[in-house]
């Protein structure tokens, strides 16, 4: 019972099927259907909306702050920590130059990272602050990080010792990104199927099977698939975990200091202000196996462990109340590095954006699009 009408406009063979409708996917349909105005391109999202890490996270603009990227030098050495931050530099540009600041919220109130006194996290920047502002400069054309201790005091801080400001870095709203990107894709000409989740897929001389939950089968010239953290469930045979990042948001603070986005611990924490209140995500480390997980969730630990660094470190001798609370979905690895790849003639994957969709979604998405092209 389906009329000429749908057959000739929703259900007909899809030139390209999108699987996952977070940023990258989106970026891969938008920037494919650019390239081929005259084919059609479907995105399948298993939510009612955008529902992965791609909403889900904090809203920060960043590109890594000093004590992440001297861990990354020493796990991996400083070409491929150099050649990522350059990635998600040359991204955050590209993102803000296609949607615009003000349709993504950007604001450009700086990037923070916090040190307790004395302790082996500041040493360890320290001896190396200089270092790494070098390496830095020949993407950036300036000293990226500068030490603003005196800053503490202005946002309001206690038990930290030191603080490195950058002015590149800054909050962003990752809902009106996302609803930005999809009505320009949509507007372009995509197919945005919404509560279609993928259970297979399974290439053909000719064409991609794609089989849904629901039981629908969907024949396609090529496949994408951008699902990320939960690649898994397709594809088990990538080294893709999942990894959730539990959030807290305050309500209002009276007379609240804060201003920009703030890191601690290796990137592990993340603070930042939101409509008048504090917005803070992270402790992972606490339990890295535990948040291994697809299922969307809180746990006491964390919880707990993220309201004590309100009371003793952001909003010292303040009150506060908890409005919210929320998981995303991030997709890791043993590399940081994205896995962007030809699985076969006619299926690319492109996922494990290591908590960082928002820098290098775009980016991610073009090479898709490369390899899709070939």
């Amino acid at each position: 019972m389906v009329s000429i009408w749908e057959s000739e406009q929703f259900r007909a063979q899809p030139d390209l099927v999108v699987i996952g409708g977070g940023i990258v996917g989106l970026f891969t349909a938008l920037l494919y259907k650019r390239e081929h105005p005259g084919q059609l391109v479907m995105v399948l999202e298993r939510g009612a909306h955008p529902s992965g890490a791609s909403v889900k996270n904090a809203g920060f603009a960043c590109f890594g702050s000093p004590s992440e990227l001297l861990a990354d030098l020493d796990n991996e050495g400083e070409e491929a920590m150099l050649a990522r931050v350059e990635e998600r530099w040359k991204g955050l540009l590209e993102l803000r130059s296609e949607l615009g600041d003000a349709a993504i919220g950007f604001e450009p109130t700086g990037g923070h990272e916090i040190y307790p006194s004395h302790t082996h996290g500041y040493t360890a920047v320290a001896d190396r602050f200089n270092a790494l502002n070098d390496s830095l400069r020949p993407i950036f054309g300036e000293a990226v990080f500068a030490w603003d201790d005196a800053a503490i005091s202005r946002f309001g801080l206690a038990n930290v010792g030191h603080l490195v400001r950058t002015r590149l870095e800054g909050p962003l709203d990752s809902g009106r990104l996302m609803a930005a990107l999809l009505r320009r894709t949509l507007a372009e000409g995509v197919l945005f199927r919404p509560l279609t989740e993928v259970a297979s897929i399974e290439p053909s001389p000719g064409h991609v099977s794609v089989r849904t939950k629901d039981g629908q089968g969907i024949r396609a010239a090529m496949v994408a698939i951008c699902t990320n953290g939960y690649t898994g469930q397709l594809l088990p045979e990538l080294p893709v975990e999942p990894a959730r990042g539990q959030v807290l948001k305050t309500s209002p603070i009276p007379g609240l200091r804060l201003r920009g986005t703030f890191h601690y611990g290796e990137g592990f924490y993340y603070f930042r202000d939101h409509a008048g209140g504090v917005l803070l995500g992270g402790g992972r480390d606490l339990d890295i196996t535990g948040e291994r997980t697809t299922e969307d969730g809180t746990t006491p630990l964390i919880q707990e462990t993220l309201e004590a660094l309100l009371r003793t470190v952001i909003l010292p001798g303040q009150p506060f109340k908890i409005e919210r609370r929320w998981s995303g979905i991030m997709g890791m690895g043993p590399s940081k590095s994205p896995i962007v790849e030809r699985l076969s003639e006619r299926v690319v994957v492109a996922v494990r954006l290591g908590g960082m969709g928002v820098a290098i979604g775009i980016r991610v998405a073009r090479r898709a699009v490369a390899l899709l092209r070939q």
